[in-house]
């Protein structure tokens, strides 16, 4: 985990190359198959990350403090724009974005990345929040696309402990609980972690702490138990890890994804 802004560009450049290494060799009909997500083709993924970098690059000079920033039919300009482009032409453009917007942070001089300051989602972002918040959904959805041809593919080693960095703040908007209340602890490796769980109103992530009185215990790889949060964690995508007293079905059913 880094609060560094460019180690966490460097995380995101990463991000970036495996995306690219995964797209480049796709043919037509690739990239009109399904992806993970069952709503979106590849290409549609594609056009996602690659209207987001366009996004966040025109909104860069905002969040240097040096114009205003983009409303919502801005935004809605930019993703009719993209909706309307070939699958072929939604994934060489995603990778030329990609490409501008993250080459574009690398640029940015230590002044620079100091002064950034951008409201979304209800919060101000400094640098690093905002590299961050651009790192989960590109790990995420590069691994969309990377399951598609491996069943055995996960999320990018270094970008995991940054994404669960922020996963608290995430909680509110992927947790759908339903049910009776409970508490798991959540013990994980790769890199350890220790968590308690308390799905409620609202359902909330915590350190584990002695003493605590929980429901039951399950024990995974942390790059599991980060794709369980965002929906991605199904029985077919799931490596071997340990339930006692809570299993793993209900926590799925907390998070179906999004």
């Amino acid at each position: 985990m880094s609060s560094d802004p460019r180690t966490l560009i460097g995380v995101l450049r990463n991000s970036h190359d495996r995306l690219a290494g995964l797209v480049e060799p796709l043919g037509p009909g690739q990239l009109r198959a399904q992806s993970y997500d069952r709503d979106w083709t590849i290409a549609q993924v594609l056009s996602h990350l690659g209207s987001g970098a366009e996004i966040a690059t025109l909104n860069l000079p905002a969040a240097l403090g040096g114009n205003d920033e983009m409303d919502r039919e801005a935004f809605q300009q930019v993703w009719d724009a993209w909706n309307s482009r070939t699958p072929e032409a939604q994934a060489a453009d995603c990778l030329t974005w990609d490409e501008q917007h993250v080459s574009g942070l690398e640029a940015l001089t230590g002044d620079q990345l100091a002064v950034i300051r951008l409201d979304l989602f209800g919060r101000q972002l400094d640098a690093a929040g905002l590299v961050r918040l651009r790192l989960s959904e590109h790990a995420m959805h590069t691994w969309d696309v990377a399951v598609t041809a491996d069943p055995a593919a996960v999320v990018a080693p270094d970008a995991v402990p940054e994404i669960l960095e922020q996963i608290t703040q995430l909680l509110p908007f992927v947790a759908k609980p339903a049910g009776d209340a409970f508490r798991v602890r959540l013990r994980t490796t790769s890199p350890d972690r220790d968590y308690v769980l308390d799905v409620g109103e609202p359902v909330t992530l915590s350190d584990w702490v002695d003493g605590t009185e929980v429901d039951g215990v399950i024990e995974l790889p942390t790059e599991a138990l980060l794709r369980l949060f965002y929906g991605r964690l199904d029985p077919e995508h799931t490596p071997a890890y340990t339930a006692d007293g809570v299993e793993l079905d209900r926590l799925r059913k907390v998070f179906p994804g999004f």
